[in-house]
């Protein structure tokens, strides 16, 4: 049975999707932008800032479905400079100790001109 997660602890979707789809012991998060959840609006500046605030995001989806980090299997992250890559990884290593898959990529455009975004894939 799919279930639909949604918490106020992570910022609302902005379009027509859902922060998370939890499925068969699977936990599916869409991309989480540096949103900050009670402004609505990207308040950091630096890629260290925005990746803290976009894994924040993460956290709180995976505690509202009952994951932690150490749940999540793969990660998809979009920069959008791999300039960033060093300073990104930093921060996303300080999260994520048992080292999921991932993907990583520097695309055109990320959604309100946010510096990453990432999505992860979780398991119980």
């Amino acid at each position: 049975m799919k279930e639909i997660v949604n918490t106020k602890n992570a910022p609302e979707a902005i379009g027509p999707y859902a922060q998370a789809i939890k499925v068969d012991g699977f936990l599916y998060t869409s991309g989480q932008l540096p949103i900050h959840p009670q402004s609505g609006v990207i308040e950091a500046k630096t890629i260290q800032e925005q990746a803290t605030q976009v894994m924040e995001n993460l956290n709180s989806i995976l505690k509202e479905s009952g994951f932690t980090l150490d749940d999540v299997i793969k990660t998809t992250c979009f920069l959008s400079t791999l300039d960033d890559f060093a300073a990104f990884n930093e921060v996303y290593g300080n999260y994520f100790t048992k080292t999921p898959a991932r993907s990583c990529f520097a695309v055109l455009g990320i959604p309100k001109g946010a510096l990453c975004e990432v999505e992860i894939i979780a398991h119980k």
